[in-house]
């Protein structure tokens, strides 16, 4: 197929300081197609609140003309910071008067797009919208793109900001796009409810740095150690992750130590886990220290609640675990069953205890190897062939 011109309006900007999935979508794209990659208004609270940090400076010095907006990231990559400002309404309780305001930032924010479309001389180009439920809502119907596509990769549901309005405007999103894809097969189910050219995409994960074969060090935290090391690394959320579950591990195997790495909440700092003397705290430990600590873990885990934050999310620490070859005990979701037969998945606290032993005595170079070659498969190249197998499907038809 020819080159494409793709338009990817992005929730998280591209100057954030986090991971995102939609900024390695389009850096993967644009190996072979021109990408522009459009970051969300600046709205007029955060234009108040927050204007003493960098990102708003810029934004407002693109408003005022002082800054160009358009930036070129690299051959075939452009960044589109626009030149308006939007009303904040997420507040308004009224369906009728946020959906008349937000018409109106839709069309500002529209008209700054197409300037950045006409400078880029793209044409016939493709909408990728990734989960930007309010102010793309209508952009759509707006830019008249050749394909659009929305991109769900959370429950963003789930979260309060895009409850309020999110659950009566999602459905409708979903069912207006030509098409509709998704990092786990939980969403993809979800959003098959709304638009049968729904499809599961798989995620992406840079695991570089999780692959090294050299034999690394044991954290100084290991003087406090015995028998196995069941570990957990990432931020310890009572939101996320079943203090009771890790408390029940760590009791009914005292001859185990659990190993938690990470910054702490304040229902984890006042858990009885601090008491047990088979648990280890390391706090809050840099990105590169994460491969040391997971190479020392006997078992990994990750027992999360099940709750409608949790549910549909795709969990990368999976693929973090078994890049390095470890066995992994993990709560069973929709979204886990991906990693069949790969992953221990467990349904009860019970079964947490009698698999995290079955992972131990089962253990082998021959399944260290399986999982390595399994977390290789989910790779940024792989999830965005699948992406763009359905652009072509949906443009063909």
């Amino acid at each position: 197929m020819q080159q494409l011109n793709i338009i990817i309006i992005g929730q998280q900007p591209w100057d954030t300081e986090i991971g995102s999935n939609c900024k390695d979508i389009a850096l993967e794209l644009s190996k072979f197609h021109k990408v522009l990659y459009v970051n969300s208004p600046l709205d007029r609270i955060t234009s108040i609140r927050h204007r003493n940090l960098d990102s708003t400076k810029k934004r407002l010095r693109v408003i005022s003309g002082k800054e160009n907006g358009l930036v070129s990231i690299k051959e075939n990559l452009w960044t589109y910071y626009p030149d308006c400002i939007v009303e904040s309404i997420n507040w308004l309780n009224s369906a009728f008067l946020f959906d008349f305001i937000n018409k109106v930032n839709n069309h500002r924010f529209y008209k700054s797009v197409l300037n950045a479309i006409t400078a880029l001389n793209f044409k016939d180009y493709i909408l990728f919208n990734d989960n930007e439920l309010i102010k793309c809502f209508y952009l759509n119907e707006l830019l008249g793109p050749k394909l659009s596509v929305y991109y769900s990769r959370d429950y963003i549901l789930a979260t309060p900001y895009w409850k309020k309005h999110g659950v009566r405007l999602e459905p409708l999103m979903i069912a207006k796009y030509d098409l509709c894809l998704a990092n786990s097969t939980y969403l993809s189910d979800y959003c098959q409810q709304y638009n049968p050219e729904s499809y599961y995409v798989g995620q992406g994960c840079d695991l570089e740095n999780f692959s090294a074969e050299k034999m690394l060090p044991k954290p100084l935290e290991y003087k406090d150690s015995f028998g196995p090391v069941i570990g957990y690394v990432g931020a310890l959320q009572s939101i996320r992750l079943d203090v009771e579950l890790i408390e029940y591990i760590a009791m009914s195997r005292p001859e185990w130590t659990v190993m938690l790495v990470g910054p702490e909440d304040d229902k984890f700092k006042n858990s009885k886990l601090h008491s047990l003397k088979n648990v280890v705290f390391t706090g809050l430990k840099p990105q590169d220290e994460l491969l040391k600590y997971i190479s020392s873990f006997d078992v990994c885990i990750n027992p999360q609640m099940i709750n409608e934050l949790t549910i549909g999310n795709y969990p990368r620490k999976i693929d973090e675990y078994l890049a390095v070859g470890k066995p992994v005990v993990a709560t069973e979701t929709r979204a886990m069953g991906i990693f069949n037969p790969h992953v221990y998945l467990a349904k009860n606290k019970e079964e947490y205890v009698e698999l995290i032993a079955r992972a131990l005595e089962e253990n082998s170079e021959e399944l260290k190897l399986k999982r390595k070659a399994f977390a290789a498969t989910h790779t940024w190249e792989n999830s965005v062939k699948s992406i763009f197998h359905y652009i072509v499907q949906a443009l063909t038809h």
